[in-house]
């Protein structure tokens, strides 16, 4: 003990150690934060497992474990870089969408851009009594839907465009479009309907439409009702009703609005 003592006086900490060790706490805290419920979690959960064997394979001089485990972990990183390829995607576009970033390299303004359009086209929408689902991608990709289902489009982002493809003449309006980094991708696109019950037993399928994507993803869904053109915005498998420009805005740029968990509805 004696020993010991006299070796961690020995140590030397001067403030770069310290923020060393600051920031890559941080960094783990954040990793963790990121895939905790994920299967990357578990995964992560199953390699500590693993080196916790190795490391008891070596103390205990089991050298059969310790050679094989020795031999996997030469090929460790590259097997790494294949599992969590999604998560180390998303993980990236979340550093690419981080408020700092965004204004170092533009990206706030168009964020800013694409939430104005959006409130001029729910603006829109209402006012013309056009009842719409819009689904706004954030980190996670929506190409499941644009991909399988709807119409692809790829066109610029407008208002008007959008009253065109929810007008009650169109054949696609009883679908919702995929808006991504500014562009409608596809429009008609029938997106899942949560199976939870919502508070307002009046809501229709757009409404439930909406709280199922995002329940399942990190989108953004605005709904214009056809019957009170009323704006609603569902995130987290939460569906916020009565949402103003004002509101809008707030939640799309940057686009972080609070709340999760099981379905809701709030009239705020």
């Amino acid at each position: 003990m004696g020993a010991l003592l006299n070796q961690l006086r020995l140590i030397e900490i001067d403030f770069l150690d310290v923020l060393e060790i600051a920031v890559v706490a941080y960094l783990i805290y954040r990793i963790l934060i990121l895939w905790s419920g994920t299967r990357a979690f578990q995964i992560l959960f199953g390699l500590v497992l693993v080196i916790t064997i190795y490391g008891l394979a070596g103390a205990f001089g089991l050298n059969l474990i310790e050679s094989l485990f020795a031999q996997a972990f030469t090929y460790a990183a590259f097997l790494l870089i294949v599992v969590f390829q999604p998560e180390l995607r998303l993980a990236l576009a979340r550093i690419g969408r981080n408020r700092v970033f965004r204004a170092i390299t533009g990206l706030e303004e168009r964020g800013a851009a694409l939430a104005d359009e959006l409130i001029r086209s729910t603006a829109l929408l209402s006012e013309r009594g056009f009842g719409a689902i819009i689904a706004v991608e954030q980190d996670l990709s929506l190409d499941e839907y644009v991909d399988n289902q709807g119409t692809p489009l790829r066109a610029d982002l407008s208002a008007e465009l959008l009253a065109a493809i929810f007008a009650p003449q169109s054949p696609v309006h009883d679908g919702s479009v995929i808006i991504r980094d500014g562009q409608i991708m596809a429009a008609g696109v029938y997106l899942p309907m949560t199976q939870h019950p919502l508070e307002d037993r009046n809501l229709g399928t757009r409404h439930r439409a909406a709280v199922g994507l995002s329940e399942e993803t990190d989108a953004l869904v605005l709904v214009v009702s056809e019957e009170t053109k009323q704006v609603s915005l569902a995130r987290r498998g939460v569906l916020r009703r009565g949402v103003n420009p004002d509101d809008l805005r707030e939640r799309l740029v940057p686009a972080n609005p609070e709340g999760a968990g099981g379905p809701a509805v709030s009239d705020s």
